[in-house]
């Protein structure tokens, strides 16, 4: 009620932290309630949106059962899936797992999340399966997404799609304190404007506070400026977290 209340949330769902500096703990805690939260708000004719390269999503899926038949469901990957080899199967998994469980039909976006040059993305953005998916981007009812620092995490490291550390410095210097969909924001949840945007394949943050239900899935130590940042600029409406890090938002 707090967070709600301070951060004029639609929802908010606090877990129990066991232990505020065990990441992959309160990752696989958040993504557990995260399932229930989900399974309990899918209505017939959603068009549900979920990025790719997030631990807390990737053991929302682990964790969900499949839910009693709704109709005309679609899931649309929101940020781009593509990426090393070994670690792009969380991508696919990701988008076409929730699918099946909720049973709907899964729309890709087969494209890296970041791209070398702008106009390696303008190609991308020409293929009739991106565009597809992207033209989704602004029906979307309910979006998954994961709240990242401006230090990747594991999980995004090793799909390959991150920016070099003179970029992380570049967006440091220009006050980024974290990232929704690879698009970062400062401390007041205000787009940090670069050209490293012009890179990105992702849902905008502007299409992101447009949705009914936006849904961050984020807790820990690491993520404090960035759930802050995302809250204060409203990029998101409904938050999933842990007791540790709700106490530290209600009181700063």
């Amino acid at each position: 009620k707090e967070l709600m209340k301070k951060f004029g949330l639609r929802d908010a769902i606090v877990v129990d932290c066991r232990d505020s500096d065990d990441e992959e703990l309160i990752q696989r805690d958040l993504g557990a309630t995260a399932s229930h939260y989900v399974e309990a708000s899918v209505n017939n004719g959603e068009i549900i949106a979920i990025s790719s390269w997030s631990a807390s999503l990737l053991a929302l899926v682990d964790s969900m059962q499949p839910i009693p038949r709704k109709k005309n469901i679609r899931v649309v990957q929101i940020l781009g899936g593509v990426g090393n080899p070994s670690a792009e199967v969380h991508a696919a998994r990701l988008t076409g797992r929730f699918a099946n469980l909720v049973q709907g039909q899964a729309i890709y976006l087969p494209a890296p999340g970041i791209v070398g040059a702008k106009a390696t993305r303008d190609v991308f953005l020409e293929d009739p399966f991106v565009r597809d998916a992207m033209a989704l981007f602004d029906q979307v009812t309910m979006a998954l997404v994961g709240i990242g620092a401006v230090t990747p995490s594991r999980l995004l490291a090793e799909s390959g799609n991150i920016f070099s550390e003179e970029e992380q410095g570049f967006l440091r210097e220009n006050n980024a304190v974290g990232d929704i969909l690879l698009r970062f924001f400062d401390s007041e949840g205000n787009p940090v404007e670069s050209t490293l945007n012009d890179r990105v394949v992702s849902m905008e943050l502007k299409q992101l506070k447009r949705v009914d239900r936006a849904i961050g899935v984020a807790g820990g130590a690491r993520k404090l400026a960035a759930i802050r940042g995302a809250l204060r600029g409203e990029l998101i409406n409904i938050l999933i977290t842990d007791s540790c890090t709700a106490e530290k938002l209600v009181r700063n």
